[in-house]
């Protein structure tokens, strides 16, 4: 396990030897080699503690942690393996699955058309989606679910994209194409009143994204690489299947099963890649810390005095409409105090700060992010096994590591 303040590439002894040699890209080297003159956070030790501490208790087989300050890396932490069996330890270049951390790219697409003026966030979505009307409203007409629902997840469509599954071994991860879903709207129906309240949907975002292929006449994937992540410069984010020359970074993912027979405990290894089908738009990012790392810098606007990252990062979307992705509109049921759904991002608030960011569970992995914009403070956690064991505690430690995150973040945002 490893646990250092960074400063400069030589704190990278993980990286790959060909990644080494490919040179990352400029953009990428202030967000993982440089701390410069950053300070660590005082609590950082008692935060990775606890983070070990959970990783031990989950039986997680690898995770990473990562805080960031003004867009720099200030404290990195590897604990366990990317891959257990070939003895393969978790390090900066390792590649995670991100799940629905990928609902912020899509939402940021959509807001990028906005500000093109391709698209108002009131629009009726079944103006580029008619199929939808084939679902049931008791409310009213589906017409009058708009873009914006969509974003913040008050439109009241079902949570899951494929509510049907038994959990046999040959069924398919999630539907592959946008037929079957097509197919499942004559026998859903919307579930609430729509804007009325919070209720998370992962086909929602399967709409937006069709949304955004209707009007640029590009794939979604494409749509994000060339408007998103081009100007941002990451490389080692992809989609689908791992390209061969990142495939030695990839993790495995995991799951701590029960066996049916003998009641024993066991851990499942599912191996690297899996098809996430027709889910991609709402959960199918893969890459290091360090792509995850730039985003949030985007997000923060931590571009100090570079202009010239500045002006790339107004090209990705300009600061005033990414305020406007954080208003809260519903609060969160079950949350503490007045933690609430914004645009695609959540909001939460401890100690008198508040976070924007957002959380991952997809196959065996997990993950949160969360971003402090006024002291442009930040953390990043992903972990590459999940309890079908014990999913209640399971869960209850994650959200207890995040909170211990995010009070280390409240308490050097304060100093």
């Amino acid at each position: 396990m490893a646990s250092t303040p960074r400063a400069g590439v030589e704190a990278f002894p993980y990286l790959l030897p060909t990644m080494r040699a490919m040179r990352l890209p400029l953009l990428l080297l202030p967000v993982l080699a440089a701390s410069l003159t950053a300070q660590v956070p005082r609590d950082w030790p008692a935060l990775v503690r606890a983070f070990d501490a959970y990783a031990a208790s989950d039986s997680i087989v690898g995770a990473s942690l990562v805080v960031l300050r003004d867009g720099r890396e200030v404290a990195h932490h590897e604990y366990g393996f990317a891959d257990r069996a070939r003895g393969i330890r978790t390090s900066p270049a390792t590649i995670y699955h991100w799940a629905s951390i990928t609902k912020t790219l899509t939402a940021v697409a959509i807001l990028q058309l906005r500000d093109r003026g391709l698209l108002s966030l009131d629009d009726p979505v079944t103006r580029w989606i008619p199929e939808l009307r084939q679902i049931h409203d008791s409310f009213g007409s589906i017409d009058a679910i708009t873009i914006r629902m969509l974003l913040g997840h008050s439109a009241g469509f079902q949570s899951p994209t494929w509510p049907y599954s038994e959990g046999r071994p040959w069924e398919p991860f999630e539907p592959t194409r946008w037929e079957q879903l097509v197919a499942m709207m004559p026998y859903q129906e919307v579930l609430f009143r729509p804007d009325s309240r919070f209720g998370y949907s992962n086909p929602g975002f399967i709409y937006l994204a069709r949304i955004i292929e209707a009007i640029s006449g590009d794939p979604w994937e494409g749509y994000v690489y060339k408007n998103l992540w081009g100007p941002l410069g990451l490389t080692h984010s992809y989609f689908a299947g791992t390209p061969y020359w990142l495939a030695e970074a990839r993790s495995n993912n995991y799951f701590l099963v029960r066996d049916s027979v003998s009641g024993a405990l066991w851990m499942q290894d599912n191996g690297r890649d899996f098809d996430p089908g027709i889910t991609i738009p709402n959960g199918g990012w893969n890459a290091p810390l360090g792509d995850l790392a730039t985003w949030l810098r985007f997000l923060a606007g931590s571009a100090g005095a570079d202009t010239a990252l500045a002006r790339r990062f107004d090209v990705v979307l300009r600061r005033t409409s990414l305020e406007e992705m954080w208003r809260s509109r519903f609060p969160i049921p079950g949350e503490a105090g007045p933690d609430s759904v914004a645009l695609s991002f959540f909001v939460v608030h401890r100690a008198q700060h508040r976070f924007i960011g957002h959380t991952g569970s997809q196959a065996g992995f997990r993950s949160f992010f969360y971003i402090d914009p006024v002291s442009r403070t930040g953390v990043i956690a992903a972990f590459n096994t999940s309890n079908d064991v014990h999913p209640d505690s399971s869960a209850a430690g994650f959200n207890a590591v995040r909170d211990a995150a995010l009070a280390m973040l409240a308490a050097a945002g304060s100093r």
